[in-house]
């Protein structure tokens, strides 16, 4: 009989889940450890597909709907914002090389300023990011004064 923490850990490295976590770690980090988020958005790509292939889509059609499916409302990325922000605003205080540990520490002191926005796929095209911008760029900075 085989051990059943093989086979749960065998089903949460599904084909897609491992294509968002990878995703995930680049573009939203805070959620790379939410399994059932993770999960979720893994069986219903892997559904999209199957439907897809069942209703007679060739692979790639079907794997382009699985891939909308995965990635739907995480195109934008506030971690990825908050990485050129402290690139094009802060070259003297952090390293580009640093930038991404950094971003990733001050993500959650910008968690009430990033709740006032609809973060939609599209958000970076659109005026509201703007605002956004210069509300974390302010914010930043007093971050980085403050020493966080």
């Amino acid at each position: 009989m085989p051990d059943k923490s093989l086979i749960s850990h065998t089903e949460t490295l599904s084909y897609y889940s491992l294509l968002l976590k990878a995703f995930l770690l680049d573009n939203h980090p805070l959620l790379f450890f939410d399994e059932e988020f993770i999960a979720a958005r893994a069986d219903g790509a892997a559904e999209a597909y199957d439907t897809a292939i069942r209703i007679g889509r060739f692979h790639p059609e079907a794997e382009e709907l699985a891939r909308e499916t995965l990635y739907r409302g995480l195109h934008f990325s506030p971690f990825d914002t908050l990485v050129r922000i402290l690139w094009i605003e802060f070259p003297q205080e952090v390293e580009q090389t640093d930038a991404r540990i950094t971003a990733f520490c001050l993500l959650p002191y910008c968690r009430d300023i990033l709740a006032n926005y609809e973060l939609t796929d599209d958000f970076a095209s659109t005026p509201a990011y703007d605002r956004l911008y210069t509300e974390l760029v302010g914010t930043v900075q007093i971050l980085l004064e403050d020493g966080v």
